[in-house]
């Protein structure tokens, strides 16, 4: 499918050695790259419909500095959506109150009926767009209700019940940045990392190397804040495991790409 990198951390900090690792990864995913540097409600998200270790951008992006508190980086093969800008990752847009949020995800929607409606409104064609789309209209929708934004407590508590809904049947492997918390979520088992960096922690879909890697808490949401685990959502279950239905579903996608 696709992996994931992000970095959640109290102090910024060069980036280039963990990202050359992630994104030597991309000749098994070979549809696409996106990096996303975070700070605040800031964003700055360059990617490309290219195979990351073949980018001429990308090798002269990463000779200069990435010095970042938060990061998210994204290698794509493509499952839902053609090879194209639009469907690189990450993606990211703003509620109403003005907070951005920017995500990637590793995995597929199988069956999840709220979704169907965003194809009319997104720029590509991904299942992962139409994940934060329809995140931000709960998120605003609760806003219009409350008449006012929400505390950081009340939007986790509201994904935690969305994901683990929308985890039911799905693969569903996300690293969203809201400007304040860092969003974690797997529930297919040895598809996310974790490792402790100096003042934070990092998060890859394959381990670099040997130093201090361990699963990140299986279904359940996390959230991090400066590095540190700041909520933990309910344990949900609802494991994804491959079955005969969604691999015949998969390989119907391949043979059409």
């Amino acid at each position: 499918m696709c992996e994931l990198f992000g970095v959640s951390s109290e102090k910024p900090g060069m980036r280039n050695e963990y990202l050359k690792k992630f994104y030597s990864h991309s000749n098994k995913h070979p549809h696409g790259w996106g990096l996303a540097l975070l700070e605040g409600n800031e964003a700055s998200i360059e990617k490309e419909p290219a195979q990351a270790s073949k980018s001429y951008y990308l090798k002269e992006r990463l000779s200069f500095p990435v010095n970042s508190r938060t990061v998210l980086a994204h290698i794509r093969y493509a499952t839902i959506g053609n090879v194209e800008y639009a469907n690189c990752h990450p993606y990211s847009i703003k509620d109403i109150s003005g907070r951005r949020w920017t995500q990637v995800h590793n995995g597929t929607i199988f069956d999840y009926r709220p979704l169907e409606k965003f194809v009319r409104y997104q720029s590509g064609d991904t299942d992962s767009e139409r994940i934060l789309l329809y995140l931000v209209e709960k998120i605003n929708q609760a806003q219009v209700l409350r008449k006012r934004p929400l505390s950081g407590e009340e939007r986790f508590r509201l994904l935690d019940d969305i994901i683990g809904s929308m985890s039911r049947g799905n693969k569903l492997n996300l690293l969203i940045y809201d400007g304040e918390y860092m969003y974690v979520h797997t529930n297919y088992a040895d598809s996310l990392f974790y490792r402790e960096i100096d003042g934070g922690r990092m998060f890859a879909t394959v381990p670099f190397d040997s130093e201090g890697w361990k699963p990140v808490p299986f279904t359940m949401l996390l959230a991090y804040k400066d590095g540190k685990q700041v909520f933990q959502g309910k344990v949900h279950g609802n494991e994804y495991v491959d079955n005969a239905e969604n691999m015949k579903y998969l390989y119907q996608i391949f043979s059409s790409l």
